[in-house]
């Protein structure tokens, strides 16, 4: 599936940043989600599955991914 970008809803988290250092998410029609940078809203488009997105999202509430932040 590949969706046009102007036809999904998207949007960003409320702890964003002003700066627009952030990326913004859509939900796809089949259940998989969409993902873009905030600042090229014209740019590329990632897409993943639905599975793939809760795989993501567990590993980031678990902290798998907390040695890749920066204070």
């Amino acid at each position: 599936m590949n969706p046009q970008p102007t036809t999904l809803k998207w949007w960003k988290a409320a702890a964003s940043t002003n700066n627009g250092a952030c990326v913004e998410v859509a939900l796809l029609p089949d259940g998989g989600v969409a993902v873009r940078d905030s600042k090229d809203q014209d740019g590329a488009v990632l897409q993943f599955t639905q599975a793939e997105w809760v795989a993501f999202a567990t590993g980031m509430a678990s902290g798998d991914f907390d040695s890749l932040i920066r204070a």
